[in-house]
């Protein structure tokens, strides 16, 4: 994602990918959170993740405030 080549980052996503943004707003879908992504800087760590057949299905990023050295 740092790079944005979005045609690899397509492949890690799971069509029914479900992001949970740091103010607690929650966008779904692969096609949708890829049009967001395109749109904003980069995320940070997520404090949580869950994979499904080897992709990101639950993204969650960091509370708000929260930075990159933040995480463990």
């Amino acid at each position: 994602m740092q790079v944005q080549d979005w045609d690899d980052v397509r492949f890690l996503l799971h069509p029914y990918l479900h992001w949970t943004s740091a103010d607690g707003r929650t966008v779904r879908g692969r096609t949708k959170i890829l049009a967001m992504l395109a749109e904003r800087d980069p995320p940070l760590w997520p404090s949580s993740v869950e994979l499904r057949d080897d992709q990101i299905y639950r993204w969650q990023e960091p509370p708000i405030g929260a930075t990159s050295l933040d995480r463990d």
